[in-house]
């Protein structure tokens, strides 16, 4: 159980610095700052690693900040680990994006839902920054967006420049934050010290964007060529700094959400509130929702039916799955049905 606790921690690990990659550096890349996609990926991987040795906060708030350690014995690390990564990978396959510190989280909190043992007010108060970061990020690139607007700025080396090095602090911010949701647990049930958990979490995750980020780097970074590079560095150096901020107090925050939260900021500026219109904000909403929800349910489940040898509420919380999933189908399906009704004709 020892050995496959690190072998999911480590996979974790390094499918966390192939996702993260792409929103760290994908701004450069993109833009042109950064025309060598492997250079990109290798300041990715070594700002990642760097930031993973100051991560020791938040580690310990994984660790043993939301649920007792006293709780996080080998098997059930195990299972939170698999919970965590399940979620991850069954939001892959259907296509949602999940953010990592919020399946982990979530994941822990059906631990301590299954043991009744959790910390809720410092539970409230992760939860309460993965509001107000978001919120924070979007009224700060707006602020800023609307300065902007009042300057001119020529396009040179110089702010090419600025971008890469904002970059490689976001990567610096991902890996002092994110390290913590694949070796937290392990440091909590005692398998490994807090250092050796940020210099191994932190040497898989750098792995991890050196080798699978190249696609997702791609993408995002086609993605993000709408923007300009000053807006680049306005949105890499907002997501830097309020991580690392909240990496200081220990608080596991989605990098993501963030990053997306300081775009919508600056497309604001340029198109108006209309674009809170757009399903990107709704999907944003959603993703804060159901991250965590699901990978709590996915590790109460394993837990009761695993430890507790518990069936019928595995049962029940599966049947709530499907019947929810269902309910949404049918939604979709006479939605369909009514339009393609009134489109034949068949109403007013």
């Amino acid at each position: 159980m020892v050995i496959a606790a690190f072998i999911i921690a480590f996979f974790f690990a390094m499918n966390i610095g192939g996702s993260g990659a792409a929103a760290t550096m994908g701004a450069a890349y993109g833009s042109g700052a950064l025309s060598n996609k492997r250079i990109a990926l290798v300041i990715c991987a070594i700002a990642i690693f760097l930031g993973s040795l100051s991560g020791e906060e938040v580690v310990k708030t994984i660790g043993s900040g939301i649920v007792p350690s006293s709780i996080l014995q080998t098997e059930l690390v195990v299972i939170v680990l698999a919970a965590a990564t399940i979620s991850l990978f069954a939001a892959n396959v259907l296509g949602i994006p999940l953010s990592t510190s919020e399946v982990t989280v979530g994941s822990v909190v059906g631990a301590g839902i299954a043991y009744q043992s959790l910390y809720v007010g410092k539970l409230l108060w992760i939860v309460s920054f993965w509001l107000i970061t978001p919120l924070a990020a979007f009224s700060l690139a707006f602020l800023i967006g609307k300065w902007l607007k009042r300057k001119t700025f020529q396009q040179n080396k110089w702010i090419g420049f600025l971008l890469v090095v904002a970059g490689f602090f976001e990567a610096f911010s991902a890996g002092m934050n994110n390290v913590a949701n694949a070796v937290g647990p392990l440091v909590g049930a005692g398998l490994l010290s807090v250092q050796h958990g940020i210099i191994f979490g932190g040497l898989f995750v750098a792995l991890g964007a050196l080798f699978f980020g190249s696609r997702v780097l791609e993408t995002n970074g086609k993605k993000i060529t709408a923007f300009s590079q000053l807006e680049g560095c306005i949105i890499s150096g907002i997501g830097a700094t309020l991580v690392i901020i909240s990496s200081l107090f220990g608080l596991p925050v989605p990098l993501t959400q963030i990053t997306t939260s300081a775009i919508i900021g600056i497309g604001t500026t340029k198109s108006g509130f209309s674009i809170w219109q757009k399903q990107i904000v709704i999907q944003v909403l959603k993703v804060w929702v159901v991250s965590p929800i699901f990978a709590l349910a996915v590790s109460y489940s394993l837990i009761k039916l695993l430890l507790h040898s518990d069936i019928y509420t595995a049962i029940a919380i599966v049947s709530v799955c499907f019947a929810t999933l269902g309910t949404m189908s049918l939604k979709k399906t006479m939605t369909e049905e009514r339009r393609s009704f009134h489109e034949h004709g068949g109403g007013i």
